[in-house]
């Protein structure tokens, strides 16, 4: 499969999807990781090389010779021409078991994997038994996980483990090698069905292209962009339902001369948080910077401050859909592992709390990386090399419940491979998933392409679907566009799951729709009557995404002025078939409405009742009175003063469409309020 181009800053790796690849970062961003990682074995290699075992050294002086000289040309970095000296020496003396394992580091280190696998074979060969070949075991076995040989590796593995103690740490580092290899094995048994295809050749305006995140309508995407000249900047492009357009800067706010990355969206694509590790003012080796969206301008990036950055290392952000929650990795103290995954929440006093580590099963003794948490808020998709997967960096999921996080899951093979894979970006709706594809030279990465594919029916069920709504919020009379505050509404619990702004310039919104359970949304402005909208979610089943789809809505609000007769339906509250008495879960939008009505004390409003053409017109007056009369008594008891309220039974006499179907029979059954 192809490769994943790595979220940055993960730490003497390229993360990618297949093949390998690299990524870049500020300071680590300006070269590829896959170099990181061919310098950290590179420096393996160099000194292993110039450290010569005694007890495996040849009889043949002539061997000695040979063997001195590549070790000699090895110091002098000339890898390439020390390789036939050392060829020579193993001929001179078919024995010198030192001389095969430092010809197999030489090729390895050249890249050269399969003459490199027969070197590390003769040397175990000569010595099977002896812990002096453990270096060869141990290098054999690792190209051969590399190289995702893991039913070669296997036996070598299970042989090198008997040559240590039971508990000792080393043979506990073979015994995860040898869980590696057969997870890996059994993976490869059932691949996942994934088909990545190229985004558009549009967006290739420069030599790589990699970490993609995208809008809830997936017509918004973000990408880092490596210019020639190694500057790495952030570019957005758009998708007008066929084709994307040219990409452009972010926004010269945002782009310096020195390199800007791994970049996370809020779900309308108006928060962003980014991490540059130089030329910005920071706290430490790496920090992370947010800067919002007004109209087409983004704001002078900010530091989050000394809450969330430290003067240890923070970067590869993940915004909540709403922009409220911020996932983020962390080598500060207190974490589980070397580089973990970190939490902060965004506080109503506007700052960014205290961030808390995911602790386990997240979280491991080793390193986690590139955090993305799915607009539905609950599964949370990162790379690891902490749990067992098929070799370096493998992809997970975890979802938040009731209990915490379940145990993560490995995403499969061919999504995980014997590279190392990361940053995953998923749909909203659970359909598709974005990456880059990276290739390589020599190992060595070389450029990279944006790439989707659709999430295979397995992971789909794992991944439950949300839903967006957007539109405009403006005042009904003057179309003036309105800085409005939308919020979704757990009927049940009466919770708010998610806060946004609508843009202050355009007005426009997008809030992200949950596939479960029943909601409010709320659309309010101070001095304007709040717009209530119901959406019932429960009649999905596991799966099911033939409803999971955007929706558009223009939000007119009407000014709280006296006389002006503005008038709103109350769609969030519920009565059991011809009775009058509420039911609980109309509290939320009761409660909303005793709130404007102290907030806007001498506004006065009356309460009417309305319902469609069946039944008996005199009961259906009654019944409309009585409904309305029991919005007003919930709301005097609330404190609202009697004076400030009436109730209005209307029957059947109002209908807002004909009573000419179900649906328009069931919006003719309505409560209403209106200013007096």
């Amino acid at each position: 499969m192809a490769n994943l181009v790595a979220d940055a800053q993960v730490p003497g790796y390229s993360i990618s999807m297949g093949h390998g690849a690299g990524s870049r970062e500020q300071g680590l961003l300006k070269k590829p990781l896959q170099l990181t990682l061919l310098l950290t074995s590179c420096l393996l290699l160099f000194t292993l090389l110039l450290a010569p075992c005694s007890s495996l050294f040849a009889q043949d002086k002539k061997a000695q010779e040979l063997y001195a000289q590549s070790i000699k040309l090895f110091g002098e970095r000339k890898a390439s021409e020390a390789i036939p000296f050392m060829e020579q020496a193993v001929k001179q003396d078919p024995g010198f078991t030192d001389a095969h394992l430092k010809l197999g580091q030489l090729y390895e280190f050249t890249k050269r994997y399969d003459p490199a696998i027969t070197a590390y074979r003769n040397a175990i060969r000569l010595q099977p038994d002896s812990p002096a070949a453990g270096a060869a075991y141990q290098a054999l076995s690792t190209v051969l996980l590399r190289l995702g040989r893991y039913g070669e590796a296997l036996p070598y593995l299970e042989k090198f483990q008997t040559l240590f103690p039971p508990q000792s740490a080393q043979a506990k580092r073979v015994t995860r090698q040898i869980e590696t290899a057969r997870f890996a094995q059994e993976a490869m048994q059932h691949p996942q069905a994934v088909d990545p295809k190229p985004l558009s050749s549009v967006l290739q305006t420069t030599p790589s292209q990699y970490f993609p995140v995208l809008t809830a309508d997936e017509q918004t995407l973000v990408f880092t962009a490596l210019k020639p000249e190694g500057d790495e900047d952030l570019m957005v492009t758009t998708f007008n339902g066929e084709v994307w357009s040219p990409p452009t800067s972010l926004s010269p706010n945002i782009n310096t001369p020195e390199n800007e990355g791994t970049a996370s969206l809020s779900a309308d694509g108006r928060t962003l948080v980014f991490t540059a590790c130089q030329g910005r003012k920071g706290y430490g080796s790496c920090d992370l910077y947010m800067s919002r969206k007004t109209g087409s301008d983004w704001s002078a990036p900010e530091n989050l401050g000394s809450t969330v950055n430290t003067r240890y290392y923070e970067s590869q952000p993940a915004l909540s859909a709403d922009g409220r929650q911020l996932y983020f990795i962390s080598d500060r103290p207190g974490g589980k592992g070397h580089r973990d995954i970190w939490r902060s929440e965004f506080g109503a006093d506007g700052n960014w709390a205290e961030p808390i580590n995911l602790g386990e099963p997240v979280n491991t003794s080793l390193n986690e990386a590139s955090p993305f948490i799915h607009p539905n808020g609950q599964s949370l998709f990162f790379a690891s090399d902490g749990h067992v997967g098929m070799g370096g960096y493998d992809l997970f999921v975890a979802d938040n419940g009731a209990s915490g996080w379940s145990a993560p899951t490995n995403l499969g093979y061919p999504i995980n491979n014997s590279e190392d894979q990361a940053s995953l970006f998923v749909s909203a709706n659970g359909k598709r998933a974005y990456y880059s594809y990276e290739e390589q030279k020599d190992g060595v990465s070389q450029k990279s392409k944006l790439y989707t594919f659709d999430l295979p029916e397995s992971l789909r069920d794992r991944v439950k679907p949300v839903s967006y709504l957007k539109g405009v919020v403006a005042d009904a009379k003057t179309q003036k566009p309105l800085a409005a505050t939308v919020e979704l509404v757990d009927l049940k619990t009466n919770q708010v799951v998610s806060r946004v702004q609508a843009d202050a310039q355009t007005g426009q919104y997008t809030a992200v729709l949950p596939s479960e359970g029943e909601y409010a949304l709320y659309v309010s402005v101070p001095g304007y009557l709040f717009k209530s909208l119901s959406f019932d979610f429960t009649q999905k089943t596991k799966g099911d995404r033939s409803a999971v789809t955007g929706m558009s809505l223009s939000v007119p609000l009407e000014p709280a002025l006296a006389g002006a007769s503005a008038k709103e339906t109350l769609n969030n509250l519920f009565f059991e078939s011809g009775r009058y008495d509420l039911a609980d879960k109309s509290r939320t939008e009761l409660d909303r409405l005793s709130a404007f009505l102290k907030a806007n004390p001498t506004v006065k409003i009356e309460i009417s009742g309305h319902t469609d053409d069946k039944g008996d017109t005199a009961a259906n007056l009654t019944l409309s009175q009585k409904r309305a009369q029991s919005v007003v008594t919930y709301l005097t008891q609330a404190g609202v003063e009697p004076t400030r309220i009436r109730a209005a039974g209307y029957g059947k006499t109002r209908p807002v469409v004909p009573n000419t179907s179900d649906e328009n029979r069931r919006l003719n059954r309505r409560i209403e309020w209106r200013v007096l």
